[in-house]
């Protein structure tokens, strides 16, 4: 076990030289040891009131998430992932596993990674459950939500998604919540599928 962490410091030490990383707000390089955001970034982080998100949509944590989604900077979602696990440790206990609201599997295959996914992951790995990211498959590649208005969106995912026979306690984990529809159809598929209970959480919610 020694051997392997000191292996995997060494490596992260090189990467680090070789590719620094950098702010997922302001992409200003980060001093060593510091992840996700810089020092000015991380103050100017809003966290949301209540449970179901993390922080608010806005600022750095918006840039973040777009350069997460669509500049390929999946380096951030461990740090983004180890913010959502934090404001999720309430559920401790209360949940069995884990699954992330999926891409369709043309857009997966165009984006190479579901950032939902990725996030999910990090959050089973804190709360130490099963994380079970092909439980739930969406049938239809939907239109982007924005542009559309609170009843186009739940129109737009209604009976998109289909999830495996299941049993338990489900978090559901997404990267950004706007009005619920999405959350709300991927719940409806997970009860369908046998699911005692589905919590939904994101990383930020659009006010």
């Amino acid at each position: 076990m020694a051997a392997r962490m000191w292996v995997r410091s060494i490596l992260g030490g090189v990467l680090e030289l070789v590719a620094p990383r950098r702010c997922g707000g302001c992409d200003l390089e980060l001093p060593p040891g510091v992840v996700g955001f810089c020092e000015v970034c991380a103050s100017l982080l809003e966290p949301a009131a209540g449970e179901q998100a993390a922080y608010l949509y806005g600022g750095p944590m918006s840039e973040a998430i777009r350069r997460l989604k669509y500049r390929g900077r999946s380096e951030l979602a461990e740090p983004l992932g180890a913010r959502l696990a934090r404001a999720c440790r309430s559920l401790a206990g209360e949940v069995d596993l884990v699954v992330p609201v999926p891409l369709h599997r043309r857009r997966l295959a165009e984006r190479g990674f579901n950032q939902s996914a990725l996030l999910a992951r990090r959050v089973a790995r804190a709360l130490g459950v099963p994380h079970r990211p092909r439980l739930l498959r969406r049938t239809r590649d939907t239109p982007p939500q924005a542009g559309l208005d609170e009843p186009g969106r739940a129109e737009n995912v209604r009976g998109a998604f289909v999830a495996k026979p299941i049993r338990g306690r489900v978090l559901l984990i997404d990267d950004v919540r706007t009005t619920g529809a999405t959350l709300a159809a991927c719940s409806e598929a997970l009860r369908e599928a046998g699911a005692e209970r589905v919590h939904g959480r994101v990383l930020a919610r659009v006010e």
